[in-house]
């Protein structure tokens, strides 16, 4: 099982990977298309906002994975129980992460919205917290799969960091399609892909030391 559990790991970070970059590319060509009719740039605009789901799938799929590899590895205690119970809750995670989409612009969408951005920031400090000794201590947690965790950490901070610099693009952005586009509002969208593309090469690189950890197990 431990075979195919890492190879489905590498596979959902190349996915992830893969992900990030069509929407990074896709954004910056929106953000930079000044001549496209705005009725098409807000099509685009909301195929970059449903390609983004996949990079929300790839984060649950990669803490699944990561706790089941981490159990049958014996660094978890409980074993096969941690196993199952792990890939259940990440089965459930992923619909509670589609239902975040689905019903974001009903009413019940920005509790769900809550929710999850809630349960990422308790899921950042557990993976501090345990990264840094200060819970499960005592479990069998070798130094290079706790740098591991706090450089995951990194990831999703990168990911609030990412989607409170595009704060600024929603805004202008709703301005643009109610009253128009202007030069101005345009400038303003570009330098909000700046931001938001530095934070994502700050992503990138949390990920590279991920990937680094898992080969080279330095620790």
């Amino acid at each position: 099982m431990t075979a195919w559990l890492l190879v489905a790991h590498i596979a959902v970070l190349g996915y992830w990977l893969g992900s990030e970059l069509v929407i990074n590319s896709t954004y910056r060509y929106v953000c930079y298309a000044d001549a496209m009719p705005m009725a098409e740039r807000a099509r685009l605009m909301d195929h970059v906002m449903h390609v983004d789901q996949h990079v929300r799938y790839a984060l649950v799929l990669q803490a699944s994975l990561g706790v089941m590899l981490a159990a049958n590895a014996g660094f978890v205690p409980g074993g096969q129980q941690v196993v199952l119970a792990a890939g259940a809750i990440g089965v459930i995670w992923l619909g509670f992460v589609e239902a975040v989409h689905r019903y974001r612009a009903r009413p019940i969408g920005r509790t769900l919205g809550t929710i999850d951005r809630g349960s990422r920031y308790v899921l950042m400090a557990l993976f501090v917290a345990v990264a840094a000794g200060l819970i499960v201590g005592a479990w069998p947690i070798p130094g290079w799969l706790r740098w591991k965790l706090a450089a995951f950490a990194g990831v999703m901070a990168c990911g609030v960091g990412i989607r409170i610099a595009l704060i600024a693009h929603f805004r202008t952005w709703s301005k643009m399609v109610s009253s128009g586009v202007t030069s101005e509002r345009n400038a303003a969208i570009r330098t909000t892909y700046i931001r938001a593309t530095s934070v994502l090469i700050l992503l990138w690189i949390f990920i590279a030391l991920v990937v680094w950890l898992s080969v080279e197990k330095p620790l």
